[in-house]
């Protein structure tokens, strides 16, 4: 049996077709998910990409894995899916990157390593290495076809015709210059399709796709599939002033260039046209890697997960990229083919329970028939997969983190008066509330049912006192619930050392 554990990068939840967007073109993910189970209430664990990562591929909340930030070393303590598949007897195999930054500690100082954060995942064997974030693969197949690189290789993600683009005036909006079959995502599909068809025995590999993720702009035909006039408004007040007014936190961001989403619509409307284009993008190398799983009788065969790291903002509350609190930032999507017949009852189902990026390692395990590590926060979808129900006691929120500390920069620290230990955040969301903790500063509380959008804090309301006390202490809870284990079950004594492993069972709350 194998595993094909694929992420894009930078997906909202809602941008699949089979969910009704009213521009994003999915058919090949639709079909997969009528095919397996989609979890509608599926929630990142943290942003931006390299603690949100370590998450998915630890099990692990950020609280206890502690790579707060991209470039922020994973400890090397901590297992991975990787790691457990490879001790079992796979050799798990990696196209794209997984954001990790070695653990520094007795390294020399003049290591090369400790100057990115593209080593692969430990435990993974990679077939892409990543060079100054980029594929040098990738890279080196761009300059035999031909095509200029640039100084900083990640200017190929940017690469266009010297005009205007539609958001800055222009007449359309341009596409990068690169034929659509050199863009990264299909040699990187491409890569990931020869491999599997040299496969002889089961397989386990990770195909990572950088896209959707910003530079927005996407090759031709992706750029034009969408009329820029005709993109949404973003979700927001009419001004960042009025924005700002919600917490400090907020206020920093949205004076804050590299926060701000631009004062022009037309800029944030060219980079839907190109995201919702990257999408597609996306879900048509999928189809093909699809297809030829079908054709090499190896679909059924193959426990097939897709999932990203974290989602968008995209112009909503005025804020481009991920980051803070808001939904859109966490909201992803999660879908799950279990080939076994023991499945078959599932397929095309929609799971409203919530779920969360620490839950695929578990699954993935408990596929394979492995035990999970101690050290996982999440719990296997298993029991969704085959029977379609949630085991007893199950979640009824989603939780996650985020961290907004600069090591190198103390900037954010001295403008809101926070230590560096005290940039963080830790959110509680169910159907009808949530709540926001940080660790300094006032916390937040969004009436969901009233107010979706979350533009009125209810902290200190108070006709919500008691909603946020209960709210607090839940948090508290979970937080107390999911300290790292350690060696806390294991004992030393007469008769030697005694381990018990914690029942997966969650209370109920």
């Amino acid at each position: 049996m194998n595993i094909l554990f694929i992420t894009a990068d930078q997906w909202r939840a809602e941008c699949l077709s089979l969910l009704g967007h009213p521009f994003v073109q999915t058919p090949n993910l639709d079909a997969l998910a009528r095919d397996g189970v989609l979890f509608e209430n599926h929630y990142a664990q943290a942003a931006p990409c390299a603690p949100s990562r370590s998450s998915l591929h630890t099990g692990m909340y950020m609280q206890n894995h502690r790579c707060v930030t991209n470039g922020a070393p994973l400890d090397s303590r901590f297992d991975n899916w990787a790691l457990c598949v490879r001790a079992a007897g796979y050799d798990p195999s990696l196209f794209g990157y997984t954001d990790s930054a070695i653990d520094p500690r007795g390294l020399d100082d003049n290591d090369p390593r400790l100057r990115h954060y593209s080593e692969p995942l430990p435990g993974i064997g990679t077939y892409t290495p990543m060079v100054d974030e980029v594929s040098a693969d990738w890279v080196d197949y761009m300059r035999e076809r031909g095509y200029p690189i640039p100084e900083r290789p990640w200017g190929l993600y940017s690469m266009r015709e010297d005009a205007a683009d539609w958001g800055q005036g222009g007449a359309q909006v341009l596409p990068l210059a690169m034929d659509r079959e050199d863009h990264e995502t299909h040699f990187m599909t491409e890569r990931c399709i020869e491999w599997i068809e040299a496969q002889d025995g089961p397989w386990i590999t990770h195909l990572s796709l950088l896209r959707p993720h910003p530079p927005f702009h996407a090759p031709d035909p992706y750029h034009a599939m969408y009329e820029p006039g005709d993109m949404p408004l973003p979700q927001r007040c009419k001004t960042p002033a009025e924005e700002a007014l919600q917490h400090p936190l907020l206020d920093y961001f949205l004076n804050h260039s590299r926060y701000r989403a631009p004062d022009d619509i037309r800029e944030t409307q060219q980079d839907m046209v190109n995201y919702f284009g990257l999408i597609h993008e996306v879900d048509e190398n999928l189809g093909r890697l699809f297809a030829m799983l079908k054709a090499c009788d190896q679909w059924d065969e193959t426990l097939i997960i897709v999932t990203t790291d974290h989602g968008e903002q995209m112009g909503d509350h005025w804020l481009m990229s991920k980051l803070g609190y808001f939904d859109q930032s966490y909201h992803i999507p999660l879908i799950v083919r279990d080939p076994s017949a023991a499945a078959n009852a599932t397929r095309g189902t929609r799971v409203q329970a919530f779920t969360e990026s620490v839950d695929v390692m578990p699954t993935m395990l408990d596929w394979l028939g492995l035990d999970q590590p101690s050290q996982c926060d999440g719990f296997s979808l298993l029991p969704a997969l085959r029977n379609g129900e949630m085991p007893s006691g199950w979640r009824d929120a989603a939780f996650w983190e985020y961290d907004f500390r600069n090591v190198r920069d103390d900037a954010i620290e001295r403008h809101l008066g926070l230590t560096l230990h005290q940039c963080g955040i830790s959110v509680l969301r169910d159907h009808d509330y949530k709540y926001v903790h940080f660790a300094a500063l006032p916390p937040l509380f969004f009436d969901l049912r009233e107010d979706p959008g979350e533009y009125v804090n209810r902290a200190d309301d108070p006709r919500y006192h008691g909603r946020v006390l209960e709210y607090a202490q839940k948090l508290l809870s979970l937080k107390m619930n999911h300290t790292d284990r350690g060696l806390s079950e294991t004992m030393l004594g007469e008769g030697g050392a005694v381990t018990r492993r914690a029942s997966p069972r969650r209370l109920a709350s």
